[in-house]
């Protein structure tokens, strides 16, 4: 489908919760996820909470990948935005998948941006859902 950006959703289950503990780790696997990706990184901001878990962002010059973390459940929820048609997300989860020990993962692409919507704003109606 043609569209300005690719926002992938991801759970990941049952993740070694020392892993997502630990801010360095966190941080170091989103800029290498991004990087594997191909895209550009411009800059990251991450945020330890007490007493477990971690969110953050990697700004990259094609948009962001995000994740929040629950060590005590072993979950991560990740956000893979990325804009135009050279960055791939789907590298991006696989590698979190690995380095996060996760068991299983769950993603979904939703495409953002459609350009025939974009072209008529009539087929945009506020809130409603439109499949």
């Amino acid at each position: 489908m043609n569209s300005l950006g690719r926002h992938v959703l991801v759970d990941l289950y049952d993740c070694d919760a020392a892993l997502l503990n630990d801010l360095k780790f966190i941080e170091a696997s989103m800029k290498q996820a991004a990087a594997g990706a191909g895209a550009t990184v411009v800059a990251a901001s991450f945020h330890p909470f007490n007493p477990c878990g971690v969110s953050g962002i990697v700004a990259i010059q094609e948009s962001h990948l995000a994740v929040h973390t629950w060590p005590e459940h072993g979950f991560a929820a990740v956000d893979l935005f990325t804009c135009g048609s050279e960055i791939d997300p789907w590298p991006a989860y696989e590698y979190l998948k690995s380095a996060f020990g996760a068991a299983h993962g769950t993603a979904m692409e939703i495409h953002r941006g459609i350009p025939d919507r974009l072209a008529d704003p009539k087929k945009v109606r506020g809130s409603d859902i439109d499949v």
